[in-house]
């Protein structure tokens, strides 16, 4: 540490901070901790007061620049000076401060509380607890401030989700003082141990915290290890944790739920318990409900341990039948067929109560999966001689349930007539969604813009940029320039960050806001950067000469429109001023009524000024593809450049649609990839070009786009900015979106689906680019995604649009060329055909197969079940050769029965 003499030391408060700020900026930890120990008591309260001057000193980027964040530093003189511990928080919770706790340096930090002994310490140790992140308390190295506070006061900390967080990821560490310690030793010598461990039960999402698998390097693969499980269970062993607490805490948060993932631990948990028969058979009321209501490692769990204790006589019948009910309709086959033989056992052993038992059964004929209802008909007719006339009849109402060839067999041994295949279904229409929403009203006052302005940093959406920008036009047009800055100015000094360009915001829309709102309200603008320079300059040579140069910083998709549009705002609003935006939508949706833009373009002539060329262009592309006679004839009337433009523009039918072509990309050998592409071997995707010169500025921006010969990474980075665009030109944006759409399905991103049901809410034919994006969503990785894929599908469907046989084409391709992944796809599609359109799930289905047919792709038996259902649904008939060959094979495998169930289905 840094020597400080007595007599190097100030004495004036003003001259002790000067030198501990040249030291902070230095990056000088030790020399701070040495000035602050070799000071007295009454120094350090003096120096104080003026630690906030400091702290306030330091703006935007500047708290993280040099090696070492300023906050860790200025952290430790704080503290290090405070005179009361609301007086340390009021600085250490300050904007900049408090990103910085994890950077204080604690080992300074214990040298400089050992030699102030402050009274106060544990009051603050508790108001740092309370105030933890329960994400940074753990990565951002917040709880080791806690955790010292704590340690050096003697406290106890409370019991809050960041303090069991925080105190979760110090155990979870193996490193302590430069040594492995055993996470069973760390358990035992932790302070806290008795007082977090029971939170760890009851908040959410904890078990995500510890590890439940390691590397075996000797095996080289992943092998079963959950240390902290197996360290409770060796701690109860000891009599230092109680055994039944352990217990029964994880079966209350199995009953609780949680996701999957932060319920592995407290699975594993369980089964290092190994709990006794007697243990599990007091619980069995608990595993009955686990059973049918859990996650699938949970649901599994819960049944072995009441097959345990039935297998120890120890459980009723009454509570096997009611877990039952539940669990034979669950989707995980292997937790049905289980107990399905489980039920086929108690039924030979309990003959008195057989009825109840084979009622129970038939429960699985409104099993989604031919295979489970097939099994479940077996099981009956095993044990139907034994039956009365009554169960018969029971189960020949329940039979109705049953789908493909089913229906038939079932008739046959229960002594009934084939019911017609699923009429109801086939009755079924699907309602069209409702016209889309206008768009809110406008925004009326500078307040209200200022209330829009905070939502729209919080949450980006279409309609809030149209209406924001709609309004800082209109009520600058209206003279409200006072209002204006009395409403403004505090949101552009709240959330600076995000209008002024910086490292952390590349969003040049926001900054290009910003940048109009401080001249309306005549305030400084911020940093002229060479991007927004470019991107300045562009705009302007659009509107002097009609060419729009590429724009540094403008997204290369349509969202770039949005881009420039706010730019042109910036560049116009003062020099050329407009009473009203051209292209502000009449719809949620970005379409804009023809009448509405033919009506400001009247006002623009009546009263003389003239529109802005991007917003002009912006406007035109909105316009809806069948347009009123009368506005056609009275658009022939305008006399402006505009006007004129937007005549001719209807004339000619609008924006014709551009040319989709497919494009095949191929990943490069491997010694050609880049280090971090993990993708797919192929992937397919649309280029655009367009169909005839349309005379746009935007025209680059919107409609031609290449792709390479390899696909890459993107971010699922897209919202309805991309579909406001261009509301009537769905495959063009479909087209833009789709590598990002075929990410869903090779590769592992997640959200961004959400797009489809926006296209299917959009207008305009229905190309290559959508089919295959439906194609991918149906096949993501994750389920929120495929089901927004089922949402987009059924509107279009109720629509009338034609696009099914499309996207069965591209799944055929996709899927037997290995890309997307026949299991996935086959939940969805029984979504759809279950929502009722049976009859354009065949369209695909009769497309797809005889695609996958011929590989015999990787589940395409499921998907085979799934078309045995569908077709009788949707009235199919007479099969495909496709179809014939796989099914007049000889043997037992799964394809065969399938294709022999749905080829015996096509031709009753």
């Amino acid at each position: 540490m840094t020597a400080v003499t007595t007599e190097s030391i100030p004495t004036a408060p003003e001259q002790l901070l000067e030198r501990l700020r040249r030291r902070h900026d230095n990056g000088d930890l030790t020399g701070v901790a040495a000035l602050l120990l070799a000071i007295t008591e009454e120094q350090r309260r003096a120096v104080f007061p003026h630690v906030d001057t400091l702290i306030r000193s330091i703006k935007g980027d500047a708290w993280w620049q040099g090696d070492r964040p300023h906050a860790g530093a200025l952290g430790l003189i704080a503290i290090g000076t405070a005179p009361t511990a609301p007086k340390a928080m009021a600085l250490l919770t300050r904007r900049g401060m408090r990103d910085g706790w994890g950077s204080i340096p604690l080992d300074h930090l214990r040298s400089v509380l050992h030699a102030r002994r402050p009274p106060w310490l544990g009051d603050l140790a508790t108001r740092v607890c309370e105030k933890l992140d329960p994400d940074l308390a753990v990565w951002g190295g917040e709880w080791e401030l806690a955790d010292t506070l704590l340690r050096e006061s003697g406290t106890m900390p409370p019991v809050t989700e960041a303090v069991v967080r925080g105190w979760q990821g110090a155990i979870t560490r193996p490193e302590r003082r430069g040594t492995r310690v055993p996470m069973v030793e760390r358990l035992r010598d932790s302070p806290y141990t008795d007082l977090l461990l029971p939170g760890f039960f009851e908040i959410d999402g904890l078990g995500n915290g510890f590890p439940v698998r390691e590397w075996d390097e000797a095996a080289k693969s992943w092998v079963s290890k959950p240390r902290f499980a197996l360290s409770l269970v060796a701690l109860a062993a000891e009599g230092r944790l109680d055994r039944a607490m352990l217990l029964d805490g994880a079966i209350d948060r199995m009953l609780r739920g949680d996701r999957p993932g932060a319920l592995r631990t407290f699975t594993a948990l369980h089964d290092a318990l190994a709990p006794t028969p007697a243990e599990l058979a007091a619980h069995a009321l608990d595993y009955a409900q686990l059973l049918p209501a859990g996650s699938s490692p949970v649901a599994t769990l819960a049944q072995r341990a009441l097959r345990t204790v039935d297998d120890a006589g120890r459980l009723q019948l009454e509570t096997l039948l009611d877990a039952s009910a539940g669990v034979l309709l669950r989707k995980e086959k292997s937790l049905v067929k289980t107990q399905l033989i489980w039920l086929d056992r108690v039924a030979r052993q309990q003959p008195g109560r057989l009825g109840e038992i084979v009622a129970t059964v038939a429960i699985a004929f409104g099993h989604p999966a031919l295979d489970i209802q097939e099994r479940a008909l077996t099981i009956v007719a095993k044990h139907l001689p034994k039956l009365d006339a009554d169960d018969i009849a029971r189960l020949a109402d329940e039979a109705v349930q049953l789908g493909g060839d089913l229906p038939a067999r079932a008739a046959a041994l229960l002594g009934t007539t084939t019911p017609s295949p699923h009429p109801a279904d086939r009755a079924v229409t699907l309602v069209p969604p409702p016209p889309p929403a206008e768009l809110p009203a406008p925004i009326a006052s500078a307040a209200e813009l200022a209330e829009e302005l905070t939502s729209l940093i919080h949450h980006e959406t279409a309609v809030g940029w149209e209406r924001v920008l709609a309004a800082v036009v209109a009520l600058h047009a209206a003279g409200q320039r006072t209002a204006l800055a009395d409403a403004v100015r505090p949101v552009l000094a709240r959330d600076a960050d995000v209008f002024t360009e910086n490292t952390w915001n590349p969003r040049l829309r926001y900054v290009f806001l910003g940048e109009t709102l401080r001249a309306l309200i005549d305030e400084e603008p911020g940093r002229k950067t060479g991007v927004r320079q470019q991107m300045v300059a562009s705009v302007r040579r659009a509107w002097q000469d009609g060419t729009l140069p590429g724009a540094g910083g403008v997204e290369d998709n349509p969202r770039g429109v949005l881009g420039l549009r706010v730019a042109e705002i910036s560049v116009q609003l003062l020099r050329a001023p407009v009473p009203v935006l051209l292209a502000t939508p009449t719809h949620v949706t970005g379409s804009l009524d023809a009448e509405t833009l033919l009506t400001r373009l009247m006002r623009a002539e009546t009263e003389n000024w003239t529109p802005w060329r991007i917003d002009l262009e912006q406007s035109l592309v909105r316009l809806s593809r069948n347009t009123a006679p009368s506005v056609v004839s009275r658009a022939a009337a305008l006399t402006g450049e505009a006007g004129q433009r937007f005549a001719a523009w209807l004339r000619g039918g609008g924006l014709p649609d551009p040319v989709s072509t497919l494009v095949e990309q191929r990943t490069p050998e491997k010694k050609e990839r880049s280090y971090w592409w993990g993708g797919p071997e192929r992937r397919v995707v649309v280029a655009l070009k367009p169909a005839a010169p349309t005379g746009l500025l935007l025209e680059s921006q919107l409609l031609h786009l290449d792709r390479p010969a390899h696909p890459s990474y993107t971010d699922p980075d897209v919202d309805d900015l991309w579909v406001t665009a261009l509301p009537h030109h769905r495959e063009v944006t479909a087209a833009w979106a789709l590598p990002m759409l075929a990410g869903l399905a090779d590769t592992d991103l997640k959200g961004g689906a959400d797009l489809l049901p926006q296209l299917a809410e959009a207008e305009g034919p229905v190309g290559p680019a959508l089919t295959y994006a439906l194609a991918y969503a149906l096949g993501a990785r994750h389920e929120q995604d495929r089901l927004a894929a089922v949402d987009a599908f059924l509107m279009l469907a109720a629509r009338g649009t034609p696009f099914a046989a499309g996207v069965g084409a591209a799944l055929g391709d996709l899927a037997a060329g290995g890309t997307l992944t026949v299991s996935r796809v086959v939940g969805p599609l029984s979504d759809i055909h279950r929502a009722g359109a049976s009859a354009i799930t065949w369209e695909l289905l009769v497309v797809a197969l005889p695609l996958l047919l011929p590989n015999g792709a990787r589940a395409l038996p499921d998907l085979l079940e799934l078309a045995a259902q569908v077709a009788p649904a949707a009235g199919a008939k007479g099969s495909f050769p496709q179809l014939d060959v796989v099914a007049g094979r000889t043997g037992a495998s799964r394809l065969v029965r399938e294709a022999k169930r749905l080829h015996s289905v096509l031709n009753q």
